[in-house]
């Protein structure tokens, strides 16, 4: 299962440039738990992410722009790391499937929060916070984090290389954390490092594969696929 999962998470990456985590959630989330899952997607996602940050042109300017940003969702991880502890396994699960269900809608809907503006300093913090907290719960920090982030009139290239240097940073926080509170088992380190291969595969597979086919329509079928996985998740925990 987790071979077939990080393939495909990391096939899905390559072709379009995101989806890991989501992926791995929603695969893994309802069978080996929502705090085992996010586990084992540290390594991979750690090596994809700091790939991703480097290969850019914007490096410097974007750490001096979102630096406030990345501090908050490094402090909201740690604050989610506690929370998620004592937080029933069932409880996770639900509140992934709410955001994977939110997360489908506004992208589909291609809904965006307002420009910050002269606010962009305390929206920073607020946003990012925010996101780091989603992220240790549910895996996912696009509500609101990545949301935000579509605001502040970055062209493709350096918003792909703002999402690297903002995934990577919460991830190395993450794995961080879950070290300081012995919740990277042994075995868990070991299947994270285990699924980096897979990953690597899967991500080459889609970089190759990514100009035969539309990337429009593949992203519509992605979403299709999460909303119908987080409305089980919904109905499994809930009904």
């Amino acid at each position: 299962m987790v071979i077939g999962t990080f393939l495909l998470a990391g096939f899905i990456k390559g072709l379009i440039g995101l989806g890991l985590p989501i992926v791995t959630l929603a695969c893994l989330g309802s069978t080996l738990g929502v705090r085992e899952a996010l586990t084992v997607f540290l390594i991979p996602g750690i090596a994809t992410n700091i790939y991703q940050a480097l290969a850019g042109p914007a490096l410097t300017p974007l750490l001096r722009r979102l630096w406030s940003f990345l501090a908050a969702a490094a402090v909201g991880i740690w604050i989610g790391v506690g929370v998620a502890a004592g937080a029933k396994s069932e409880t996770l699960v639900t509140l992934l499937g709410i955001t994977l269900c939110t997360y489908v809608a506004v992208t589909l809907l291609r809904a965006q929060l307002p420009p910050p503006g002269q606010r962009e300093l305390w929206m920073s913090l607020l946003m990012g916070g925010l996101g780091g907290v989603m992220f240790r719960l549910t895996g996912i920090m696009i509500v609101p984090g990545i949301l935000y982030l579509q605001t502040l009139d970055m062209s493709r290239h350096v918003f792909v290389q703002a999402l690297g240097i903002t995934f990577a940073t919460i991830t190395v926080t993450l794995g961080i954390s879950l070290t300081g509170r012995n919740l990277m088992t042994q075995d868990l380190a070991l299947m994270s490092l285990f699924a980096l291969v897979p990953t690597a595969l899967g991500l080459a597979l889609g970089q190759r594969y990514r100009h035969h086919i539309s990337e429009s329509r593949f992203k519509c079928i992605f979403l299709v696929a999460l909303f119908v996985i987080g409305l089980d998740m919904l109905r499994r925990t809930l009904l």
